[in-house]
Parts: structure tokens; sequence; C-alpha cells
């Protein structure tokens, strides 16, 4: 008996994932699940671009607007809604499309990931939030060669967090690999070093030019506090800083166009590692056979 096919729509942000996500699913009756970290939050619709209702074209979306922003959302949260999404989809008869770019989300579903329970060490965290980020990243690199390839250098909650287990455990613990309940069939997308800077520059203009800023303004008067913004990463950590009149506009825009591209090779740094996964440069047009 075959197994039911999954498709995972994969690669660097700013690739045009969610638009061939749709397309596949219009074809072979799917429904999209979302492997993205923050779009897991509500409210945090245009800085992490977020499809809107009219570009799901009546395609039904899983994993959007599951979590409330003010709390951290965790891995096994994710994974618990994840395998029930594909489930149900399954039962339904239609195809499960997972679509984003979060690697650990992605593997967390389809290469069967058993997550140890490791409690915060808070007398730990207490001295780890004295350290500068570049501190924290040499304390990890020393603990944990693998995880310091993937992981964001200057985001000091991810690092203590890294940190944490890796003490705890001896190190960040590897993928235990069980046998699938699907076919998985992945497809990445990527771009050219050159055309894949242009696309994030234009995109983030035309967030801008979208409201993003006054988003993360609603965000703060709503109660979310800038501590906890910065946490979220990229477009909220730099708009935060602006808003608090730490950086300037033009500060701010430069950091984002550096930090979103070095998060795009960082993705890829992740990608790599997984041979199963067929590519395709999203600035060609191509035929794909699913």
């Amino acid at each position: 008996m075959s197994k039911p096919r999954v498709i995972i729509i994969l690669g660097q942000t700013a690739t045009g994932k969610s638009d061939l996500a749709v397309k596949i699913a219009k074809k072979v009756k799917g429904e999209v699940i979302s492997a993205d970290s923050r779009q897991v939050y509500k409210n945090l619709d245009i800085g992490t671009g977020k499809i809107t209702k009219k570009e799901m074209k009546g395609v039904p979306h899983h994993l959007l607007n599951v979590a409330n922003p003010k709390r951290k959302f965790n891995i096994t949260e994710y994974q618990e809604l994840a395998i029930y999404a594909m489930a149900d989809i399954v039962k339904r008869g239609h195809v499960p499309i997972i679509c984003g770019g979060t690697g650990f989300y992605i593997d967390a579903i389809t290469k069967g990931v058993v997550f140890p329970e490791v409690p915060p060490n808070i007398k730990l965290r207490k001295i780890l939030k004295k350290k500068s980020a570049p501190e924290l990243f040499k304390i990890l690199k020393k603990l944990d060669s693998a995880r310091v390839k993937n992981i964001d250098a200057k985001n000091k909650v991810r690092l203590v967090r890294a940190i944490e287990v890796a003490k705890a455990l001896g190190k960040v613990p590897k993928i235990k690999e069980t046998k699938p309940e699907y076919d998985f069939i992945k497809i990445g997308l990527y771009l050219p070093e050159a055309k894949l800077k242009k696309k994030i520059e234009a995109r983030l203009k035309t967030r801008i030019k979208a409201g993003m800023l006054n988003e993360a303004l609603r965000l703060h008067k709503q109660g979310m506090s800038w501590k906890r913004m910065e946490e979220l990463g990229l477009e909220y950590r730099f708009m935060a800083l602006y808003l608090q009149n730490k950086i300037t506009k033009q500060v701010m825009l430069e950091k984002l166009n550096s930090e979103i591209y070095k998060y795009a090779k960082r993705q890829m740094t992740w990608f790599k590692r997984d041979k199963e996964i067929k590519w395709f440069d999203a600035s060609k047009k191509t035929n794909l056979k699913i």
C-alpha cells in the first residue's frame, strides 16, 4: 500500500514559495500548511510577509495566526499541530502542501524529530543575559560547533536557549529519524545572489509602503513590549529599535537589507544538508511535474 503524498515547498526568503504552493494546490486538490516560525503569530502580517486571503485564491491554509505573539511558540507545539493538520487533510482526500523557510519546522514534520524537554535554567539565563551576542556565540561554538552554523549570531534569545540546551544535554540534539508515514516530495526554491539581494530590497520597500512600521507601532500599543518585539527578530527587531529612537530610519533599512540577506544564506546552509530536495531557480520558468 502506497503512502500518502505530502509536497514540501521550501527554500530561501523572497523566492515565491507561497505563490508556488497555491499554484500546486490548485492542480492537486491541496491544502497548505505553513512552516514559518513567525507567521504562526497573530497580527504579525506585513512584517512576516504573510499570505493574504486574496493571494490564497480559495486554497485552505493552516498554522497561520495560531499563537499569541506576546508569548513564545515552541517547536513541539508546532510539530503537534502540523502532524494533526497533515492527518486531517489526508483523511479528507486532499494533499498536504507544507510551505515555508523555517528548516527546523520542516525537519520536525518530515524527519520524525524527537525533542527532549529542557526546562529553563533561570540561574544560567541571568548570567548569560548580561553577555553580548558575540560573547554568547563564542560560548555556543565551544559547546556545539554544529549548531553555530545555522543560528542567528545576533539573536541573543536563541543563543541563550541553544547554550541552555547544549549545557543540559551535552550538545544540541541531533535529529533522530523515524520511518515517515508519508511520501515527502521536497521542492527547493533559490535565487542567484544578485537577484536575491534585489528581491529582498524591493520586497522591503513594498512592506514599508504597505504600513509595516504602523503594524509594529500598533503591536506595541496593544501591549507587546519592545523587548519581546526585538526577540521576534529581523523586521520586528529593527523596527523596535527605530521606534525607540535608538537607530535612524536609514540605518534600520540598511540593517534590514543586510540581515535578511544573511538570514537567506543561513536558510540555504540548513537546507543543503538534505539531499532529498530537488532545487529550482525561482527566477526561471519551470514546468514542475507533481
